[in-house]
């Protein structure tokens, strides 16, 4: 089984830098660490009093896309800090580092009556799952999988617990995280097999689970988005014991990206850049071909569960969310499309760091509940 990670103590985050005048050390970390570890050991918060911006009050081009006073201080301390790429540290300070930052930068975890650590059979051995429900007993009713993002290559049960507590209670529905096989160690499609093996398991309502399902909702984030739509399709195609009633993907990467305009404009200084999507890639080394990789090109969009698809103004993957959404649109297929204007990618679990993406979260999680609720 592969192991959890877990944040490292403040001892060990000193270790990795030397604060002085907001410049880093030169020791190895991740650049974007920096900003958040620097509010939280002086615990004197870089943002304050944030506004929430509706549309009526954004002056939009195209040259200068509107950004959020909160994604703004943030971008600029990132421009400010400096340091490594993705691609030239380890894949285990790649992985612990952004554990870390996740565990700050995020909003605090919810206390719910059932967080519990379980496993299932997979192809490559057993599968680590959490389970979350705010409450301890509930009768037979719809269950979420949450596929974590990360590229496929970083990424765990830890980096998305507070970010799936959130989801359990303002959905109240039980939630079941998978911790799949990454990249490079376990490239495409591991994380596919593994994601499959977990959501079938749940949808035959083994007694572990100790809930019920009668439908299955697939949500995740960017990598998770897209496994969410993957997993839509493949028990679309071939049926589990229980239907896929909805499927919620966040920001999804769910076709060819190089070639569209928000990776040209985004892919550099909006925090997920076309530098560490390469690397990640390089790791997964997903067959574009495959509709297991790109869903995009699945023969029959019309056969798609209703959807909930999310996307960030600010994101190189946001017109990759827009073609899968509108392909769905075109089949007929009941979308609800969310596109929340300037903020970046990875906005759902960076809630303590970006004060208005709580908003954001709410309103996505009020669009799955109404979803499920349409469905017969």
């Amino acid at each position: 089984m592969r192991p959890a990670f877990s944040a490292p103590n403040r001892a060990q985050i000193r270790s990795f830098f030397e604060p002085i005048n907001y410049v880093p050390c030169n020791r190895r970390s991740i650049k974007f660490f920096c900003p958040i570890y620097y509010q939280w050991m002086w615990t004197e918060p870089w943002h304050t009093n944030i506004p929430i911006v509706s549309d009526r009050e954004m002056n939009v081009s195209v040259d200068q896309p509107f950004v959020r006073p909160d994604v703004a201080a943030l971008l600029a301390m990132l421009e400010q800090m400096g340091g490594p790429e993705m691609d030239e540290v380890s894949i285990e300070e790649a992985r612990e580092a952004y554990v870390t930052m996740i565990d700050m930068a995020d909003a605090e975890a919810r206390e719910l009556a059932v967080i519990r650590d379980l496993t299932c059979p997979g192809p490559g051995g057993d599968i680590p799952l959490r389970v979350y429900d705010k409450r301890d007993t509930r009768d037979a009713g719809p269950v979420i999988m949450f596929y974590h993002g990360g590229g496929f290559t970083i990424g765990d049960l830890q980096t998305h617990h507070a970010f799936c507590t959130e989801l359990a209670e303002q959905t109240d529905m039980p939630v079941v995280a998978v911790d799949y096989r990454m990249g490079p160690e376990a490239p495409f499609p591991a994380a596919v097999e593994d994601s499959e093996a977990a959501t079938r398991w749940v949808a035959g309502n083994p007694p572990e689970l100790g809930r019920e399902a009668t439908g299955i909702i697939t949500t995740g984030d960017s990598a998770g988005g897209n496994l969410a739509i993957v997993m839509g399709q493949a028990l679309r195609d071939n049926p589990a014991k229980v239907p896929v009633l909805v499927q919620a993907p966040i920001y999804p990467i769910a076709s060819e990206i190089e070639e569209t305009a928000s990776y040209k404009q985004f892919g550099d200084g909006f925090l997920l850049t076309a530098r560490g999507m390469t690397f990640f890639d390089n790791c997964y080394q997903a067959d574009r071909s495959d509709k297991r990789g790109f869903p995009i090109l699945h023969e029959d969009h019309a056969n798609a569960p209703p959807t909930v698809l999310l996307t960030a103004g600010l994101d190189p993957l946001r017109d990759s969310g827009r073609e899968y959404a509108s392909a769905l649109v075109n089949a007929g297929v009941d979308v609800t499309y969310l596109e929340m204007p300037g903020i970046v990618h990875g906005f759902v679990h960076l809630r303590k760091a970006i004060p208005s993406a709580q908003h954001d979260v709410t309103a996505f999680c009020s669009a799955v509940k109404d979803m499920v609720a349409r469905q017969p």
